[in-house]
């Protein structure tokens, strides 16, 4: 049986994976070297890819920023969680604030010392990212469409470094950009009227906060109609394989998604639409495969 102080420990560990929202990395970890392989240097042996030094430490670097991210995030909206997300910040307590700053601090430190073995461009990006997501959380949030529109950035940051390391400026990885960078901002718009609760009694002035739900949704079905854009030239004018499936797949996803925001009206129709995006997201994510089916098969084998 678990004594009282293992079990003590192991709801730490729960409670500060929670915080640091650690499946959400893992997932972005698999993006970052998935799109990597397959998207901006698809002409590389796998092998060199995998183990690239400097794409791990790259990879790495980003990791430890988006934990530190989430953690200073969590520092700022604590308050505003408990009417949120009570259950959540129930677990999300076990750890304490001043552990929670004095992780943050570590990890940013790290992420820099890090990079810093890659390049000194790298340390210039990660201390500009790092940077970027503390004054996001202290600042820009709370300034409405401006605070969605920072979010939607820094969350495809990770996706540019890699980028800018190997240099791939083909058209369709702008495209691949445009539709991940709309469908993110969708996403955190419809975060803000999951939480305009808690965004009321912290004085977040948030857009459905400040010009009520019917504007919000409409910018919100005005951001997915837009995203029907890159999601049909992908289909349409570029070679992207088999993906081609995933992305006829969100243009229905997003047809459904619009009669449900229509009819939408209480934080249960929120939460559904922002895990149906959430569901767009994490497929794209292991789409990218499709791209090339048989640079798959010959990589694997």
């Amino acid at each position: 049986m678990i004594n009282r102080k293992n079990k003590l420990l192991l709801l730490k560990l729960l409670s500060l994976f929670s915080v640091v929202r650690g499946y959400n990395i893992l997932i972005i970890i698999i993006a970052q070297y998935l799109a990597s392989i397959y998207i901006l240097a698809p002409e590389l042996p796998l092998r060199k890819v995998v183990f690239d030094v400097n794409l791990f430490l790259i990879v790495l670097s980003s990791a430890m920023v988006i934990a530190a991210g989430y953690i200073i995030n969590n520092f700022y909206d604590a308050e505003k969680d408990i009417i949120n997300k009570p259950n959540k910040t129930k677990l999300d307590r076990y750890v304490s604030q001043p552990f929670k700053l004095t992780t943050y601090f570590i990890l940013n430190f790290l992420a820099v010392f890090v990079a810093s073995s890659v390049s000194f461009k790298a340390v210039l990006f990660f201390s500009s990212y790092i940077f970027g997501i503390w004054i996001y959380s202290h600042k820009l949030k709370k300034i409405p469409f401006v605070g969605n529109f920072v979010s939607a950035t820094l969350a495809i940051a990770p996706f540019f470094i890699v980028f800018v390391y190997y240099k791939n400026f083909e058209r369709v990885i702008f495209v691949h950009a445009l539709f991940l960078f709309l469908l993110i901002l969708a996403r955190e718009m419809i975060k803000d009227l999951e939480n305009i609760a808690g965004d009321i009694a912290q004085n977040y002035k948030t857009i459905p906060v400040l010009y009520g739900e019917k504007t919000s949704k409409f910018l919100i079905g005005f951001l997915i109609l837009l995203t029907l854009v890159p999601s049909l030239l992908l289909i349409a004018k570029f070679d992207v394989g088999y993906m081609h499936y995933y992305f006829v797949m969100c243009v229905f996803l997003f047809i459904s998604f619009l009669f449900i925001l229509v009819k939408s009206g209480s934080k249960k129709h929120y939460i559904l639409l922002h895990n149906i995006l959430k569901f767009i997201i994490i497929l794209g994510v292991f789409s990218i495969l499709l791209i090339n089916i048989d640079l798959v098969l010959n990589r694997i084998l």
